[in-house]
């Protein structure tokens, strides 16, 4: 269903993913202690199993799990059931594994293509967004609204970041502490929440000075701006287009703008607000603006796999822009309605943008999405040489590239 636009990719962008080669170089730490998990896992998944299909498969669980944390404490305050909270902890290890294996499905069924690099990175983008939401509501940090906004567009902001380099650069970079380690801090976070109660966050150290979820937002500080300065470094220099631009030979700060159409109003309609529409609702608030911030990202992500400029305006902005032009008509509608339109615009747009993408690529491709378009997988799978560490992504992503795998020769009769 093509609500906006005939196509969203022409013929030029089409060839060039085509041709798109995935780079990526990453150093973390902990990667080289799970490839064995990793590689244990993927040998129990039937050989038929569509690797994009892994990828939506975890990206449901930690959104339900996520989405049941939301529901016991909408406004990060309510202490929420200890089950939920390792709940919720448990489906993003289950989404983080399946995140990690869904490359070595499609190297082992002989299924790559630049499709599952998309939809890797979509995936991410979405699940990001919930995975430091949930995290804040497991600290309760609701009652410090101003550091619960800091925690989860840092989180956003940091992996566009990560893909904005990628535009300039051509490679996704990962640091020693990244996303996998990210991703098990808030593992543990929940784990100590499902423990002892979320409670047990403002427990109070050093004469009643220091509360123990202040070790969250600073070491989010500390990482976030050492990843940061990474990026920005790479960004000014980079380029690896003519004149030192973007791999689309566009200016390096062009992609600055479409995320600052996001986080700009973000901030100021939560300032503004009459109603204390963010205080009051932070999960709502936080879930509308990071599925815009999604959509931008995975706007980038196509900007840069098809090596073309990246547009400025976007439909999604148009739920923002409704909560703006309520406030500056005197908040003629109850922001609270007017913010759940904002919520279910964004996700329409959202599903209705991917769903056309993915399209148009499969068709290009002749591919199919969820599907392995031969019966019972392929008559040969030919092993790959090496074991060099490879991302897919920020949100969560481990896999290695079409050369750098090593998984065991499988045919037929392995299913």
């Amino acid at each position: 269903m093509k609500l906006y636009k005939q196509r969203l990719l022409s013929d030029a962008q089409l060839k060039r993913l085509s041709e798109h080669q995935y780079s990526c170089q990453s150093c973390s730490i902990l990667d080289t202690f799970l490839q064995s998990y990793w590689n244990w896992l993927v040998s129990k998944v039937p050989i038929w199993l569509a690797p994009n299909l892994i990828t939506i498969l975890g990206l449901v669980i930690n959104i339900i799990t996520a989405l049941i944390l939301v529901w016991y404490s909408p406004d990060a305050k309510l202490e929420a059931p200890r089950w939920a909270c390792a709940l919720c902890g448990l489906g993003l290890f289950i989404y983080q594994s399946l995140d990690a294996i869904d490359g070595k499905q499609a190297r082992r069924t002989g299924t790559a293509n630049p499709l599952g690099e998309l939809f890797d990175h979509g995936c991410d983008s979405i699940s990001t967004v919930f995975v430091a939401l949930s995290a804040c509501i497991a600290v309760q940090l609701g009652y410090y609204p101003g550091w619960m906004f800091f925690q989860c567009f840092c989180a956003v902001t940091l992996f566009y970041c990560a893909h904005w380099q990628t535009y300039v650069s051509g490679t996704l970079r990962f640091g020693r502490v990244d996303v996998t380690e990210a991703q098990f801090t808030i593992m543990g976070i929940l784990a100590i929440s499902a423990i002892f109660g979320p409670s047990v966050w403002s427990t109070k150290f050093f004469s009643d000075t220091f509360y123990l979820w202040y070790l969250i937002p600073l070491s989010t500080l500390v990482c976030g701006l050492v990843a940061l300065y990474s990026s920005l470094i790479v960004i000014f220099t980079g380029g690896v287009g003519k004149n030192g631009s973007t791999v689309a030979g566009t200016s390096v700060l062009s992609p600055v703008i479409p995320f600052s159409m996001v986080l700009v109003p973000a901030f100021i309609i939560y300032q503004k607000s009459t109603q204390e529409i963010y205080q009051n609702h932070p999960a709502l608030y936080i879930l509308a603006f990071g599925l815009v911030a999604a959509k931008v990202t995975n706007r980038l992500v196509v900007a840069h796999m098809t090596k073309s400029e990246m547009d400025y305006m976007d439909w999604s902005l148009l739920g923002p822009t409704m909560l703006f032009l309520n406030q500056y008509f005197n908040t003629f509608v109850n922001e609270y309605y007017v913010l759940w339109l904002c919520l279910i615009w964004v996700s329409v747009d959202l599903m209705r943008y991917c769903y056309q993408i993915c399209q148009e690529i499969c068709d290009h491709l002749h591919i199919e999405l969820f599907r392995i378009p031969y019966p019972g997988g392929p008559q040969k799978v030919i092993p790959p040489t090496s074991s060099a560490l490879e991302k897919n992504g920020s949100g969560g992503k481990k896999q290695q590239s079409d050369e750098e795998d090593s998984m065991p020769l499988l045919d037929n009769a392995s299913h």
